[in-house]
């Protein structure tokens, strides 16, 4: 299989600094975008951001400890009536003030919950979340292998045709001189001269059709692995290899990515019913308090004024709640839950038998591909025949030049012809790839 690329980085960074040439496989160019790519880095971010969710559920059940403070100014006192005769003055009412002008309060308070069922879910539903992001890391792993393996052979098999037309070009060109020298001897027409003239520039036209058409593509590829549009990339000049015995794999469900997506997804679905269910359960948790408390005619903070008293308070207590009626709530929430679980049973029934079917097309266009390959090879073989036996004819006066120039032609559509059957049977051979769950040998090998 021919893995290979040559990438010639060679634009100017800062002004000055010359990329060196670079000889790059096709696994270190989808490791470049695997390390470069946008989808790829923002994947890595996600599963990053996992852990984080986790370290926020799992502080739930550590202790929580708050510091709180007061100060406060009253600079008018609230009055309270109290009758005379608990003063020794019956018969009169006396307004006395309670509290002092400044009053200050320092508290520290610890919560800790001793039992609760959906928190203990929570951490489970949160290591299941990471395992979740682990897996659709690779599933976005896999999605831009085969996006740059595609870009890839699209950019190869342009690359070939590029090649046939020059080939095509400079067979044209030599016929040209051939019958040039014969108009001079007298031996050869100057409308076939002419006529001649005419394919070479339809011939250069098409070079630059195809030009321009595999820088798009190229372009394409650069887009895809994340590299700078301006650097410049040179694929080596080898054809693809086919390897027939692919096709003796057979699909293994078990190993695609998306299946055991959706599989954690059902754990993820199956941990939100258990979360919803743990309302019904009790929760009991400890909650304390330590506290001064400071009083007087003055400003009580950092005071030495013998005016200010302080006091100090603790408490420790137990807190205990019993769900016992919400009107069903709780039940309507579970049996939603039971709905989610049940259509994801239904996609992932679907999602199999897209596997399936995406495999077994994949086999049929690989049969298809390696049956049309060696009927273009054979083809190019004879066209190739067709064209020096013709060529031959025309110098010796057996063939006419429109004999010439439709072996020519029919040659070059040979060639063509091969090259496109080449590139769908690797696009195939990608797909079924992808349906082993083996995308990531295009990375190892």
């Amino acid at each position: 299989m021919i893995k290979t690329i040559t990438v010639l980085l060679c634009s100017i960074f800062a002004g000055n600094y010359l990329y060196a040439q670079q000889v790059l496989t096709l696994q270190e160019v989808v490791k470049f975008a695997l390390e470069n790519k946008a989808e790829a880095k923002k994947s890595r971010l996600e599963l990053e951001n996992a852990q984080y969710q986790i370290d926020e559920v799992r502080a739930g059940a550590l202790p929580q400890i708050t510091g709180a403070g007061t100060l406060t100014y009253n600079p008018m006192l609230q009055q309270s009536a109290l009758p005379g005769e608990l003063l020794g003055r019956p018969g009169e009412t006396i307004m006395v003030a309670f509290g002092q002008k400044w009053q200050s309060n320092a508290t520290l308070t610890v919560n800790q919950k001793i039992f609760d069922q959906s928190l203990f879910t929570g951490l489970k539903a949160a290591r299941t979340t990471k395992e979740f992001y682990v897996i659709n890391n690779q599933l976005t792993e896999e999605q831009l292998i085969e996006k740059v393996a595609n870009a890839y052979y699209e950019v190869f098999q342009s690359t070939l045709q590029l090649q046939t037309i020059q080939n095509n070009l400079d067979n044209t060109t030599k016929t040209h001189k051939v019958i040039s020298g014969l108009v001079e001897a007298g031996l050869a027409k100057k409308i076939d001269l002419d006529r001649i003239s005419v394919n070479i520039n339809n011939l250069e036209a098409q070079k630059q059709q195809v030009i321009n058409s595999n820088q798009l593509r190229e372009n394409a590829l650069k887009f895809a692995i994340g590299m700078d549009i301006s650097q410049d990339i040179e694929l080596p000049k080898e054809t693809f290899d086919v390897n027939s015995k692919i096709l003796q794999t057979e699909s293994n469900l078990s190993n695609r990515t998306e299946v055991l997506l959706l599989q954690k997804q059902t754990e993820l679905l199956d941990l939100n019913k258990k979360s919803i269910v743990a309302g019904y359960y009790p929760s009991l948790s400890f909650t304390g308090n330590l506290g001064y408390l400071g009083m007087g005619d003055t400003f009580p903070i950092f005071s030495s004024n013998s005016g200010v008293q302080w006091a100090g308070f603790s408490g420790l207590g137990l807190n205990l709640s019993i769900p016992i009626f919400n009107g069903g709530a709780t039940k309507s929430r579970v049996n939603q839950a039971n709905i989610q679980i049940r259509q994801l049973q239904v996609d992932m029934e679907d999602t199999k038998l897209g596997l399936n079917l995406a495999h077994e097309n994949a086999k049929s266009q690989i049969k298809n591909s390696l049956l049309t390959i060696n009927s273009n090879r054979l083809n190019v073989n004879l066209a190739k025949e067709v064209l020096d036996n013709t060529e031959n004819n025309y110098r010796n006066g057996l063939a006419t030049l429109t004999e010439l120039l439709d072996a020519e032609t029919a040659y070059a559509e040979a060639q063509n012809n091969l090259n496109t059957s080449l590139l769908n049977y690797k696009v195939a051979e990608v797909q079924l790839i992808k349906s082993n769950g083996n995308l990531k040998s295009l990375v190892s090998e």
